[in-house]
């Protein structure tokens, strides 16, 4: 039996039906959710990065599960940074949910080595006017460039991002929420002269208000902002 079929087997004899009614319910408009819980979806990717991953990754995914795993795999392989590059160029297309999306940023913590690379390589997306292709450069931007050396440059871009989607201003809200977080004083100053659609400011001030990370004093600064 091939490591395809096998690992379909794995992920439909794992299935919790409560999780899954969880699950669907996050996530409108995506079909085939077994409700698989992420934990089990890592170490099935952690076996297959050890064995025939081309060819797992070759397949045509059915399941919700089955194209999460196959974006966890990516993340995990052993090769070179270029190379992993192509796998990711190929997968991001097949992103159709934020939930796939967040899950595989998550996973490609070799960002962390080749910064200047990985940049270079999002920027793209951005400008791609498809709403999880620019949710996928956003979310990157967030998990591995609020750093000194970047964070002006997200904050200009984050600025920028043109869509109506809902998954979009969500994610650049998050994006801006965990930037005030990690480097406070550039994007408190960029706050007070942002150029946010209302919506998306609107979401920002949310989101800050909600994180543990910022100061009750900067909270009641924000809502007055709004």
């Amino acid at each position: 039996m091939d490591i395809f079929t096998t690992i379909r087997q794995e992920i439909e004899a794992q299935a919790e039906n409560d999780y899954k009614k969880f699950s669907a319910g996050l996530l409108p408009g995506v079909d085939h959710v077994l409700g698989v819980r992420l934990p089990a979806l890592r170490k099935l990717a952690v076996r297959i990065a050890a064995d025939d991953w081309q060819y797992y990754l070759a397949q045509e995914p059915y399941y919700f599960e089955e194209l999460m795993v196959q974006g966890m795999v990516i993340g995990a392989v052993k090769v070179s940074p270029e190379e992993r590059l192509q796998y990711i160029a190929a997968f991001v297309p097949s992103i159709n949910s934020w939930s796939v999306c967040d899950s595989f940023c998550s996973g490609l913590k070799f960002t962390g080595k080749h910064q200047a690379l990985v940049w270079d390589f999002i920027q793209p997306y951005l400008h791609s006017g498809q709403e999880y292709q620019i949710r996928f450069a956003v979310v990157m931007m967030m998990d591995y460039f609020l750093t000194e050396d970047y964070i002006n440059e997200v904050l200009a871009l984050l600025d920028c991002v043109q869509h109506d989607g809902y998954y979009v201003k969500m994610a650049v809200a998050w994006a801006l929420a965990t930037a005030l977080a990690k480097q406070p004083e550039p994007t408190w100053a960029y706050f007070q002269q942002h150029h946010l659609d209302e919506e998306t400011w609107r979401k920002t001030v949310q989101k800050c208000v909600e994180s543990r990370r910022i100061s009750d004093e900067r909270k009641a600064t924000l809502r007055k902002m709004r």
